[in-house]
């Protein structure tokens, strides 16, 4: 366990503001390479002649890099130190995102992107433990400005890489190549960081070690925080593939469609401001999974029954029932108190639910495509909101993962 006065020393060599902007530039730079290549895939295609097998594989590549490199980084964060590892993954951010828009090679595309999206993968994993070793407040704040961090950059690059790709002449290269430019912005902060802690005298502690015995697998907190992330996750990227075709099948029109989709996509913004608050001031999370089940349930109930009468309403729905997602997240710091645990919490947690909502969006193409209709996926969708419920009821409990592991 690590002691108030070891913590301090490892604390020491980053003051809050610094601490502060490197949260945020970081949390930024966590999802535009898995954001970014959706709304130019068609001429990604048609710029290296790709097939549509391949481009399906590059929509899934996200969440099996979020799962497998994931599941790794804090192996890598003990042999380098937490700050070095969230700095290398910044690196691989920044090549990848370069590299892949100067070539033309399919093979070299998918390398180069797994390369990025590896790196964010172990930002995904570290920056959580790395917050909570840095902060005097739990984590709150840091977690606040993180998850915001995380919906904002994602957004913004989804929304710009088009307009970019349409007025820099250079097309989706110029496009999704500037992403890797502001990763590199990101970079020299946790570089300094990471300079600043191997100059201090124990600073090197930062590295992370087998702390608590234990397999984090036997802890029943952590099984039901992978369990509500991962359902969390796979219906927002069901919700981000497929949302503007069910409302497009039920006669909305195009745009009307995207509108609505941003409307859901802004309400996550909103959960990602207040959760961690609520999680650090609430006397009790029970209400609030109970809440996100049941909206889960009655927004895809209303796409089944009646998407088109008051299809504004189920993007409302569907978009609180997402406070989920940043209650998971911040769940991963709550539910831990050594920062070497939160770090196994969040290497363990992570990577399962990346690879649950990586398989989503794609059996619900195949259902999509086999029954021509959208019953048996919402459907399915609504049961996911029972099982969201029941992981969030054990979240919810003032336990610690710390003291299961022991």
């Amino acid at each position: 366990m690590t002691t108030p006065a070891e913590h301090a020393g490892r604390a020491r060599p980053v003051g809050a503001g610094l601490a502060l902007v490197a949260t945020i530039l970081i949390a930024i730079n966590l999802r535009p390479g898995a954001s970014s290549v959706g709304p130019v895939l068609e001429e990604v295609m048609a710029g290296l002649g790709m097939s549509t097998g391949t481009a399906g594989f590059v929509t899934a590549l996200p969440g099996l890099c979020f799962g497998a490199v994931g599941a790794v980084a804090v192996l890598l964060a003990r042999r380098v130190g937490m700050t070095t590892g969230i700095f290398l993954g910044l690196l691989a951010v920044v090549v990848g995102l370069v590299a892949r828009a100067a070539i033309d090679s399919t093979l070299l595309f998918l390398l180069l992107s797994a390369l990025a999206l590896g790196g964010a993968a172990i930002g995904n994993v570290l920056v959580p433990a790395w917050i909570k070793r840095h902060s005097t407040d739990g984590g709150v704040r840091l977690m606040t400005v993180y998850s915001v961090g995380l919906t904002l950059g994602g957004a913004a690059a989804a929304a710009l890489v088009a307009p970019v790709s349409a007025a820099s002449g250079l097309g989706w290269r110029a496009a999704l190549g500037s992403w890797g430019i502001v990763a590199l912005a990101a970079a020299v902060p946790w570089g300094l960081i990471a300079l600043r802690e191997r100059q201090t005298p124990g600073g090197r502690g930062s590295r992370t070690r087998a702390a608590s015995p234990g397999r984090i697998a036997n802890s029943p907190t952590a099984i039901a925080l992978a369990v509500l992330l991962g359902i969390q996750a796979m219906n927002a990227y069901i919700q981000f593939g497929w949302l503007p075709q069910i409302y497009r099948d039920a006669g909305l029109s195009a745009g009307y469609a995207g509108i609505l989709m941003s409307l859901l996509t802004s309400l996550t913004l909103i959960g990602a401001l207040m959760m961690p608050t609520v999680i650090a001031r609430s006397p009790s999370l029970k209400p609030w999974m109970y809440g996100f089940g049941v909206l889960l349930v009655i927004g895809n109930g209303g796409l089944l029954l009646a998407p088109a009468t008051a299809p504004w309403l189920w993007a409302m729905i569907l978009g609180v029932s997402g406070f989920a997602f940043p209650t998971a997240i911040t769940m991963i710091t709550a539910r831990s108190r050594d920062p070497q645990v939160t770090a196994r919490l969040s290497g363990f947690v992570q990577p399962l639910g990346y690879v649950l909502a990586a398989i989503g969006p794609f059996v619900v193409g195949l259902l999509y495509q086999a029954t021509g209709g959208w019953t048996i996926v919402l459907l399915l969708l609504m049961a996911s909101g029972v099982v969201l419920t029941l992981a969030g009821l054990r979240v919810a409990r003032p336990t610690w993962v710390d003291d299961e592991l022991t």
